[in-house]
């Protein structure tokens, strides 16, 4: 049940945001038609002219991650995809299913006491519940068709504080997850050149983290509507996990959109800005959106794995010692993510901010 009811003449941005009822909660008032400021302008919605249902991106076993082709598979997809799946990674399946239990049983908890998590009540550093707007040419607000929780998973965060419903499934899942991303990450590196993720390059690839819960309520009008609208991560790499309701597109190479179909037990791992300006556009950043459905509420946690805020980003001395002209400047993550929250580019246009 929701806090409040909402009546057609209410403020929307009120109910869902300030109260805290989020997306979940007008769904639950028997929506029938959503409100104008959910619905997307149609550059942001999903074209289903343009999705290839032909084509899908790789999905690579890790069951012996060592492989010198393994090793090539995970940097040939960094390169052409920017996006793959990977199977047979070392996590437990059961780690994964409890967090999706976990997701389910914090958004289906009455607003009263969402809110007490809610990104006005509580420090931004330690946990945020958040309900997302996207923020037009004109300033008008456009809800995205999902409610968010955020996770911070480094030394400072009091994971204490964060809500009992999700904390020792986070904390589980964080303690199999860092050493992967770690590990991918390590072998992406090799792809370039780069030695191995030592206590200097750490901070720059892997200083921060933070694990998003993304909660997509069934869309009454999801032809109108977007569940997270074209952009790319500001971050090194993300793992997402995602449940079996479907919905994550990905720019394919033919400029369409490509489905990230549901592998049970699979995380799906994708590039990030920051690991495309580190190696001068060897390997790629690449747009993607969810769509949502009309009748099933669909889960999908990333964790995004980032640069430190006082880092600076910039190609690797080993990408230019040939002579190749760099394509991006040298600048503080913490303006780039200033620059991406603040303005929210659409699509791959957050990368022009740190083109020469």
């Amino acid at each position: 049940m929701s806090s409040s009811k909402f009546e057609p003449n209410d403020d929307i941005l009120d109910f869902v945001i300030k109260k805290a009822n989020g997306l979940k909660g007008l769904v639950d008032t028997n929506l029938e038609i959503i409100p104008n400021q959910c619905i997307q302008p149609k550059e942001q919605r999903l074209d289903k002219s343009q999705i290839d249902n032909q084509e899908s991106i790789p999905t690579i076993n890790l069951s012996n991650f060592d492989d010198l082709n393994v090793e090539k598979a995970i940097q040939e997809a960094a390169s052409k995809w920017g996006f793959f799946q990977i199977i047979n990674h070392g996590i437990p399946i059961e780690v994964l299913e409890n967090l999706k239990d976990a997701a389910h049983k914090f958004f289906e908890l009455p607003a009263e006491e969402k809110v007490k998590y809610h990104k006005e009540k509580v420090s931004p550093c330690e946990f945020v519940l958040m309900f997302w707007s996207a923020i037009g040419e004109k300033d008008e607000k456009v809800l995205e068709w999902r409610d968010t929780i955020r996770h911070g998973c480094n030394p400072q965060n009091n994971s204490n504080l964060w809500p009992p419903q999700t904390r020792d499934q986070v904390l589980e899942y964080q303690k199999w997850a860092k050493p992967l991303a770690k590990k991918l990450l390590e072998v992406l590196l090799k792809g370039l050149n780069v030695n191995e993720i030592d206590e200097a390059l750490e901070p720059l690839l892997m200083g921060t983290m933070s694990i998003n819960i993304n909660y997509y309520p069934p869309c009454p009008n999801p032809s109108i509507a977007i569940g997270f609208r074209r952009h790319c991560d500001m971050d090194c790499i993300t793992l997402l996990l995602q449940d079996n309701t479907g919905g994550l597109y990905v720019r394919g190479t033919k400029d369409n959109w490509i489905h990230v179909n549901p592998i049970k037990g699979a995380l799906a791992v994708n590039i990030g800005d920051s690991l495309q300006i580190m190696s001068n556009d060897r390997y790629k950043s690449i747009e993607h959106c969810v769509d949502v459905d009309s009748s099933r509420a669909r889960i999908s946690i990333p964790l995004f794995v980032n640069p430190s805020f006082d880092s600076v980003i910039g190609p690797f001395p080993q990408m230019l010692k040939d002579g190749e002209k760099p394509v991006y400047k040298h600048i503080l993550f913490s303006d780039y993510w200033d620059h991406c929250f603040i303005k929210r580019p659409y699509g791959k246009a957050s990368l022009d901010f740190a083109k020469i």
